[in-house]
């Protein structure tokens, strides 16, 4: 019997259930749209992370004082004083690092007038602007003759701005006091939002890092250094060049550990990667149980069939179908099945993952490898699940199928 009236039979055959049919391909359409919408919400996700980590510096290199043991005790970061700003100089003459920035901060009550808002104010240099990502929308940033002489001048974040200037005024060229230190607003910074922790970016105020220093914590050393490298792919490079720098500097013994700690973004990227990653295979672990789940109904219903057409199997037998047949006839009734299931499953997954993106605007990437695996997947489930059932029908005796009440 050739495939084409096998297809014409088993296509008669489903159209005679279409409930059944249907009910069965129910489990397949929500086991390929579940595997298609999970995968394209963890890679959604990635993305997401990865975006925002560019936004912050992805070639961001920090660097800070490090856990010391002095005469037994542990000492913690903020009390080391192991950077200078003459390792600054020393770094930024590195082949690798394209761009780097002291850093030096504290908190305080910044007041304008009646108005007052707490903040942090960060001293850096204009450097620290290209490593961070940040652009100023008004005014300027501070000059090198600024960081020279510890100017009095600052640069404000949006949600400094809205709180000192609650009015819509224009802060540039306005004088704002930091505790007791009068600072003239010469720049504010475009807004950034929250990023990924939930922190606001734009609660900031940025100054020269020898006023910070001099004028208002009195210390002649840094609490931190900002770099980036020249490319992503030289970060690591960057990283060994730096240590070897600050090793030598601070006369490091071979076997001694280092006084200072060295961060990446890369670092932060992969560990943020790694979680999303794992919650992405748990994601696609529990859709692809619908889809076994789905694969077992086709089994079961196909089951059911043979039992339901044992008289029909046994008469087609006896007028010369072979097991063959019988075997085909089945199988593509489950493929069929299972195929347009998959099809229509796949659909469904691409509107899911548009529902997702409108309704609960979590960021969402449709990977084709997932549609393509749904649909090879769902397919191998339509032929194995389909196979015990098929092959317990082509085995039928023809005799005591067509005595069968």
């Amino acid at each position: 019997m050739n495939l084409a009236n096998l297809l014409k039979i088993a296509l008669k055959a489903l159209n005679n259930n279409k409930l059944r049919c249907f009910l069965t391909m129910l489990g397949i359409i929500i086991g390929v749209a579940s595997v298609i919408t999970m995968l394209a919400i963890g890679q959604g996700s990635k993305n997401s992370i990865k975006a925002q980590i560019s936004e912050m510096g992805s070639n961001m290199i920090m660097i800070h004082p490090g856990n010391m043991q002095r005469g037994g005790v542990r000492q913690s970061a903020d009390d080391m004083q192991t950077l200078e700003v003459a390792d600054y100089e020393a770094l930024k003459e590195l082949d690798g690092v394209a761009a780097i920035s002291p850093s030096v901060n504290t908190g305080g009550q910044l007041v304008n007038g009646n108005n007052n808002y707490p903040s942090t104010i960060y001293g850096v240099n204009a450097d620290y602007l290209d490593i961070r990502k940040l652009k100023v929308k008004d005014g300027t940033i501070f000059s090198d003759h600024d960081i020279q002489t510890a100017a009095k001048v600052c640069v404000l974040g949006k949600t400094v701005v809205d709180n000192l200037f609650p009015g819509g005024e224009d802060p540039v060229g306005r004088v704002v006091r930091f505790g007791s230190i009068p600072l003239t607003v010469i720049g504010v910074l475009e807004s950034k939002g929250t990023n990924s922790m939930g922190m606001d970016q734009d609660d900031v105020v940025l100054a020269p890092y020898t006023t910070v220093m001099k004028r208002v914590l009195a210390i002649d050393y840094i609490q931190g250094l900002f770099a980036s490298a020249v490319d992503e792919e030289r970060t690591e490079e960057t990283i060994d060049a730096i240590t070897e720098t600050l090793r030598s500097r601070h006369r490091l013994k071979d076997d001694a550990d280092n006084d200072f700690e060295i961060r990446s973004q890369q670092e932060l990227s992969e560990m943020m990667n790694s979680t999303s990653d794992m919650m992405t295979v748990l994601l696609a672990c529990i859709a692809g149980i619908s889809l076994l789940v789905g694969g077992i109904g086709i089994m079961n219903i196909m089951y059911v069939s043979v039992t339901e057409r044992t008289r029909e199997i046994g008469l087609r037998m006896s007028i010369g179908a072979r097991g063959i047949d019988i075997l085909s006839q089945f199988l593509i009734e489950a493929v069929i099945i299972s195929v347009t299931g998959g099809i229509i499953g796949i659909l469904v997954g691409f509107l899911a993952s548009w529902l997702v993106t409108v309704i609960v605007h979590w960021p969402v990437a449709i990977q084709m490898y997932s549609v393509g695996l749904s649909f090879v997947v769902c397919t191998v489930t339509g032929i194995f699940f389909g196979w015990y059932p098929a092959q317990k029908a082509s085995n039928l005796d023809p005799i005591k199928a067509l005595r069968y009440e």
